[in-house]
């Protein structure tokens, strides 16, 4: 059986900043080998977002960046592109019940919805998942 998840924009960047989530991050791509992540719409988004604002400050270079989205790419990641269509509704409810942004409300919407656990290093969405019973990536 295929192990699959949501996967948190904050797992994916820290395989690209070493000096963030260490050994979590580790065996969530470890995971990757025979298992499945989901990600809804907006995380293609998300990953640009963090990266061109890394390079505009000069933390990276653009080889940099290049490099690890190919890496990437070659994944076992599923982009859920009807997650963007429940923002107005599901996604912006979830995210005033639960005391978080409409960013991390979109994974764990994909989350409950996919009876999935969620890879994350943010803790308000950590304890939002055990909130409403999603279980966490360990």
């Amino acid at each position: 059986m295929v192990l699959s998840f949501v996967l948190d924009n904050s797992v994916s960047m820290s395989w690209f900043f070493k000096d963030q989530g260490g050994d979590y991050g580790d065996r969530v791509l470890d995971a990757l080998v025979c298992g499945k992540a989901w990600v809804p719409g907006i995380w293609p988004l998300e990953m640009a977002n963090v990266l061109s604002r890394a390079e505009k400050k000069k933390i990276v270079a653009r080889s940099d960046i290049v490099r690890f989205l190919n890496l990437v790419k070659g994944l076992s990641i599923q982009v859920a592109e009807d997650s963007t269509q429940r923002i107005f509704g599901e996604i912006l409810s979830l995210a005033t019940a639960q005391n978080l942004s409409a960013y991390d409300a979109t994974y764990l919407d994909l989350a409950m919805r996919e009876g999935i656990p969620i890879a994350t290093l943010d803790d308000d969405l950590r304890t939002a998942a055990r909130r409403v019973g999603v279980v966490i990536f360990e």
